[in-house]
Parts: C-alpha cells; sequence; structure tokens
C-alpha cells in the first residue's frame, strides 16, 4: 500500500522539478543584475529552499495523519499545494517578464498564503505549524532580496 507520505513526497518532488522545465533558458538577465553587498548567501539558496520543501512535505503528512480523507483535509492540502506552485513559480514568472516586481509580488503573496496555512493548520498541529516556520522566516527575506535588487537594478524593476 501506498504510504501518505510517500504521495507527498512525490507531489512534492514532482512540483519542484518540474519548475526546471517552465524556467525560461535566458537567465543571463538574472545572472548580470547588481547585487547588494551583503547577499554572499546566495549560493545557499537552493539548499535552503530544499529544506524548506522538505519542511513544508512533513508538515502537510502530519496534517494528513490527523484526519486523513476528510474534506478539510484535502482543503489543507489543496493550500500546501498551491503555497509550493507560488512558490516555485517565483523564478520562472520573474524570468518570463523579466519583472523584478513580478517576483516580488509572488514572494508577498506566498508569504501571506504560508501565514493563512500556519494558521490553520495550528489547531490540527503546533508540529506541523512550527514546520511552516523556515517558509514564514525565509520567505520574507527573499521578498525584501527581491526589493533590494529593484533598488539596485531600477531598470528592471
Amino acid at each position: 500500500m501506498i504510504k501518505s507520505w510517500m504521495v507527498i513526497a512525490a507531489v512534492t518532488l514532482l512540483i519542484e522539478f518540474g519548475s526546471f522545465l517552465i524556467t525560461p533558458r535566458d537567465v543571463k538577465w538574472f545572472a548580470q543584475l547588481r547585487r547588494p553587498k551583503w547577499l554572499v548567501f546566495e549560493p545557499l539558496i537552493p539548499i535552503i529552499w530544499t529544506v524548506i520543501f522538505i519542511c513544508g512535505a512533513i508538515s502537510a503528512n502530519i496534517v494528513w495523519q490527523k484526519n486523513p480523507g476528510s474534506v478539510i483535509t484535502w482543503l489543507l492540502m489543496g493550500l500546501y499545494l498551491i503555497l509550493e506552485i507560488i512558490t516555485v513559480a517565483y523564478i520562472p514568472l520573474m524570468l518570463r517578464f523579466r519583472s523584478l516586481k513580478a517576483g516580488e509580488i509572488v514572494g508577498l503573496s506566498g508569504l501571506i498564503l504560508g501565514v493563512v496555512l500556519a494558521i490553520c493548520v495550528l489547531p490540527i498541529s503546533g508540529l506541523a505549524a512550527l514546520l511552516l516556520a523556515p517558509y514564514l522566516i525565509w520567505s520574507p527575506i527573499g521578498t525584501y532580496t527581491t526589493d533590494e535588487l529593484k533598488e539596485l537594478n531600477p531598470q528592471d524593476a
């Protein structure tokens, strides 16, 4: 029998890696942008996001295990799914439109949905809500970084 964590992990990986297929090939624009001097952790960003996605998947599995198959649980799984799609859409949308503002809007949308999801999950499981904390901490950092990129590259805002 297929376990719920296997399905959640497969969906998470499919969406995360699927974003590579829709990312525009022209990343030169983004690579040429001026960056803030304090952005020394940029090489770690893929690792940070991997940890965040793992925490999100574990959180979703905990929520599923609390009341598998209920309407509320399915709705919460939908919110987890939408949050992941918004998160992985950041780079493709920003690159496709060559707009840091588009990235900022997507980042802020993800943060708002992440807060809503954490509030909805908290009564079900404190641990599941806590596992969303890395997203809730990192998302504003990413959105702030995008805002700083806009300031340094006003022609690409």
